[in-house]
């Protein structure tokens, strides 16, 4: 009998090289209104830099990929690869996470994307080019029960009409993580999208670029969010945590799990939330429970550099679900 996927991550991968800069030659300035930090790189300078470490098989959708696996759950990705040396390297590595890769495609003549990411101390600036490959699903010769969608190029809109259908002709439940180009070519253009989304994930900046507001209070995004289709909305305020809305109405809000040392690298702290607070839902956990599960895979993310290197097993998550510190709860809001 074929297989039926409990996770199949939809979405573009890269590898990323991690370029450290050394912090006492980089010219980095702080904005003291806003604490926006600025990289000054001068044309014709020099700038040293102390290592390298270069990670294949990442994006917003490999990552989850790989977090959905390592938390039990049988996982598939779909994306585009060119058949390269970088390509292999990706394939290998998704394997040796043991993600299924039946639905990847090697392009004859295409590039593997490949991103330059600049770090100072846990801050970066990532250098991105996208390759354009020709988007399309597979066939599934199960409807997998879940869809994780997020990132893909500019030209991808048929592609999101295309997964939209797919999900409301199959029977397949959509997360959707909406990555730059998507929340800024706006609701209006690909709204089937939102409508058959079942989990939704944002920041509370994302959240009022897509509803076109000012609005500060976060249950009040939520819920304008849920009148655009998404059933089960949540939205992330950085260092205040996480929020969410269950099928009663009732918001909850989720601190940030405590940092056991400063962090080394935020890059795919959003990615381990949304995707292990997913797995929690395919695993049959409340939204509460839920909640409480995403901001430990992200505190354990950010002592590493790189998006996957700590993604936790669900044994070692729950494991600090168990010991976590008293002020760790799901707290009722109104």
């Amino acid at each position: 009998m074929s297989q039926q996927y409990d996770f199949v991550a939809i979405g573009d991968i890269l590898i990323d090289a991690f370029i450290e800069l050394n912090k006492d030659q980089a010219d980095v300035s702080i904005d003291l209104d806003t604490g926006r930090k600025t990289l000054h790189m001068p044309f014709g300078s020099k700038l040293p830099y102390d290592n390298v470490v270069v990670v294949p098989a990442v994006g917003n959708s490999p990552n989850a990929a790989v977090a959905a696996h390592r938390l039990g759950l049988e996982t598939a990705l779909v994306t585009n690869l060119g058949n390269d040396k970088f390509g292999k390297e990706c394939l290998d590595a998704l394997r040796h996470e043991g993600v299924h890769t039946d639905f990847v495609k090697l392009h004859e003549g295409k590039k593997t994307n490949y991103h330059y990411v600049l770090r100072y101390g846990p801050e970066r600036t990532i250098l991105i080019n996208h390759e354009q490959y020709p988007y399309s699903l597979p066939d599934f010769p199960v409807p997998p029960k879940f869809f994780y969608f997020s990132s893909v190029g500019e030209h991808g809109i048929p592609y999101h009409h295309e997964i939209a259908a797919y999900v409301k002709d199959n029977g397949t439940k959509l997360a959707f993580q909406p990555g730059t180009f998507q929340i800024k070519v706006g609701y209006e253009e690909i709204r089937d999208v939102y409508e058959n989304t079942e989990i939704f994930f944002c920041n509370k900046e994302e959240a009022q670029e897509i509803l076109k507001t000012t609005e500060q209070h976060i249950p009040t995004l939520i819920r304008g969010l849920r009148e655009l289709g998404p059933k089960l909305p949540v939205v992330t305020d950085g260092p205040n945590g996480a929020y969410v809305i269950d099928a009663d109405d009732q918001a909850w809000h989720m601190p940030m799990y405590p940092d056991p040392a400063d962090p080394v690298d935020r890059t795919g702290a959003g990615d381990s939330f949304s995707s292990t607070f997913t797995a929690a839902i395919i695993l049959g956990k409340d939204p509460a429970e839920a909640l409480a599960w995403g901001p430990i895979n992200s505190m354990n993310v950010v002592q590493y550099v790189g998006a996957q290197a700590g993604l936790l097993s669900r044994e070692a998550l729950m494991n600090h679900l168990t010991n976590r510190p008293v002020e760790y709860e799901a707290m009722k809001i109104s």
